[in-house]
C-alpha cells in the first residue's frame, strides 16, 4: 500500500519540478542572451551560457543612467499610487455589489460588466483626456485612466460575497457605520482577494506605455517601460540603417537582440522582487475568485 501510494506521489512531484524548470530555463536564457556577444547569438543563436562574455548590452542601456533613474522614480510613483488609489475604489464598488441589501445590486452590476464590453474609442476618449479634463502631459493621466477596472472589481466581488452578512448586521446593531465596517472589518477579511487583484493592478500600471504614447511630452515624465519601447524603436531604425549602409561600411553590429534581453531583465526585475509577498494570498485570492461568478 505504501508503494502504490508513493508512486502518485512522486508523478506529481516530478510534474512540478518539469514545470518549475520550464518557468526558470527562459529567465535564465535572457539573462544569458543579455550577457552575451550580439555576433555569437547571431551566429549561434541562444543558449543557456552566456557566449563570449559582454556587457555592452547594458552599456548601451544604461548610456544615460540620469533619465534611467528618472523613468524608475516614475513608474514606482505611478505603480504605488495607482495600485493603492484603485485597490480603495474597486474594493469600495466591489463591497456595494457584494451587499444583499443594496436596492440598486444587480443595476450597478450590469453598469460594471457593461463597461467590459463595450468603450467610448479612442478618439472620444482622447478629446475627453485632453480638452475637457486636462489631463494631458500630466503625471494623473497615467493613473485615473486605470482606477476601475471592471474585471477587479468582479473578483473583488465575488470574494467579499463569501463574507457572512450576519457579520455586517451584527456590527450595525453594534453602532458601527458603513465606512468603519468597510475599513475595520471587510478589508482585513478580504486580504487574499485584495493582495491577489494589487498584484495585476501593479502589473499593469508598471508595463503600461499605452498612455505615455497617447498622452506625454515632457521627458520627466517619461515612464521605464515607455523609454524601453522608444529605445527599441531606435534599435530598430539602426539596424535598417547599418543594413542600408554601402558595402564597406556596415560592419558596425548593433546589439539588437542582447539589449532587447537586457531591457527586459530591467524592466522584470522589480516585479520578481515583489511577487514573493503576495505569494502567500495569491492563489487562494485566485481559486476564491474562480470558483464563485
Amino acid at each position: 500500500m505504501k508503494h502504490r501510494n508513493r508512486l502518485p506521489k512522486l508523478l506529481i512531484h516530478l510534474v512540478l519540478i518539469l514545470f518549475g524548470i520550464a518557468c526558470v530555463v527562459p529567465l535564465i536564457s535572457i539573462i544569458s542572451v543579455s550577457l552575451s556577444d550580439e555576433t555569437s547569438i547571431l551566429k549561434n543563436g541562444y543558449s543557456l551560457l552566456p557566449q563570449d562574455f559582454n556587457i555592452r548590452a547594458y552599456a548601451y542601456v544604461l548610456y544615460r543612467p540620469a533619465q534611467l533613474l528618472n523613468a524608475f522614480k516614475v513608474s514606482m510613483i505611478i505603480s504605488i499610487m495607482g495600485t493603492v488609489l484603485s485597490l480603495l475604489i474597486s474594493a469600495g464598488i466591489a463591497y456595494v455589489l457584494s451587499r444583499e441589501d443594496y436596492k440598486y445590486k444587480n443595476k450597478l452590476s450590469f453598469y460594471v460588466f457593461f463597461t467590459m464590453l463595450f468603450n467610448g474609442g479612442l478618439v472620444p476618449t482622447y478629446m475627453l483626456i485632453s480638452n475637457y479634463l486636462h489631463l494631458k502631459n500630466t503625471i494623473w493621466v497615467l493613473i485615473l485612466p486605470y482606477l476601475a477596472i471592471p474585471w477587479f472589481i468582479l473578483i473583488l466581488r465575488t470574494f467579499m460575497q463569501k463574507i457572512p452578512h450576519d457579520m455586517i448586521e451584527s456590527c450595525m446593531i453594534d453602532g458601527a457605520s458603513e465606512f468603519r465596517i468597510f475599513f475595520q472589518m471587510i478589508l482585513p477579511l478580504a486580504k487574499p482577494g485584495l493582495a491577489t487583484v494589487g498584484l495585476f493592478i501593479l502589473l499593469q500600471y508598471w508595463n503600461d506605455w499605452w498612455l505615455s504614447l497617447l498622452y506625454i511630452e515632457s521627458e520627466k515624465l517619461v515612464p521605464l517601460q515607455f523609454m524601453l519601447y522608444r529605445m527599441i524603436n531606435n534599435i530598430e531604425f539602426l539596424t535598417r540603417s547599418t543594413n542600408m549602409m554601402p558595402p564597406g561600411m556596415n560592419n558596425m553590429v548593433v546589439p539588437a537582440e542582447t539589449a532587447r534581453m537586457a531591457m527586459a531583465i530591467l524592466a522584470a526585475g522589480p516585479m520578481l522582487a515583489v511577487f514573493p509577498f503576495f505569494q502567500k494570498y495569491f492563489v487562494k485570492g485566485l481559486t476564491v475568485g474562480a470558483v464563485k461568478g
